[in-house]
């Protein structure tokens, strides 16, 4: 079945409101060209057709974007007037999406809003192609008994929230009036900005230097040129008097990470 087939068999049934997470990430998209605009992009771009062609159906849709949008260099903080300037294939495609869903939703097709996620860690599974994935991994594998690779310097600072929160982000859009939002449809949402050595250290102090010494340092260019162009640090005030929350400490992200994944307890 064609994207634009399986969009429409989603959509036919009328959903009020419509989570879209579908997406190949940053690595993968990186790597092939192609399958990103064609997953991040055309398929974007075929969920908002098939709603439109419905007519007289107007859903609550929420987009989830990414930080990836904004591209160095950057000032000591992001607000929320900062320009996207993507450096990735990843994060042009969902800039695309952010206008796209800005123009639909001031067309009166859908009521949109855009979630500009920070990144989400520590991420359960097995690990992905994400370009990020490293920041969960080295938390996540060492607190499952396994080693982890570190492909990137300990000074890497970077954005970063909960799984837990992210659930929440994605809850409180769902019933956020939007006339709060007038035609800037896009948030970028709180998070906690930190450097890879102080995840490592909050590692140390929540669960011991035993996970610690798990971490093997392992530069990869490839992902340090990704990383080099991401931002690090924002001063979201606009989601924040939207009530949208997150994290204030690395450690707290690791013990939910603990508590919602690991049943509260380290391995021995």
């Amino acid at each position: 079945m064609s994207l634009s087939g399986e969009a429409e068999k989603l959509t036919a049934s009328r959903p009020d409101l419509i989570f879209h997470l579908a997406a190949i990430v940053s690595g993968e998209a990186e790597a092939d060209f192609d399958k990103g605009y064609r997953i991040n992009l055309d398929a974007t771009r075929n969920l908002f057709e098939a709603i439109r062609k419905l007519g007289n159906y107007k859903p609550r849709i929420i987009f989830t974007s990414s930080i990836a949008v904004f591209g160095a260099p950057f000032p000591e903080f992001i607000g929320d007037e900062f320009f996207t300037t993507p450096l990735t294939s990843y994060g042009t495609q969902k800039a695309i999406g952010e206008l796209l869903l800005s123009d639909y939703s001031r067309r009166g097709i859908f009521d949109g809003i855009g979630l500009r996620l920070p990144t989400i860690c520590v991420r359960p599974g097995k690990p992905n192609k994400a370009a990020s994935g490293f920041f969960s991994g080295i938390i996540r594998e060492p607190l499952s008994g396994a080693e982890a690779v570190l492909p990137v310097a300990e000074d890497v600072r970077h954005w970063h929230a909960s799984p837990r929160s992210a659930i929440g982000f994605l809850m409180h859009a769902a019933g956020l009036d939007t006339a709060l939002l007038g035609n800037r449809r896009n948030i970028t949402l709180p998070g906690l900005s930190c450097t890879v050595a102080e995840q490592i250290e909050a590692l140390g102090r929540v669960a011991g230097q035993k996970f610690v010494r798990l971490i093997r340092r392992e530069p990869d260019p490839t992902i340090v040129r990704i990383v080099s162009g991401w931002p690090r640090n924002f001063a979201p005030e606009r989601a924040l008097a939207l009530g949208f929350k997150s994290e204030t400490s690395f450690d707290d992200i690791i013990r939910v990470h603990i508590d919602d994944e690991l049943g509260g307890k380290l391995p021995a």
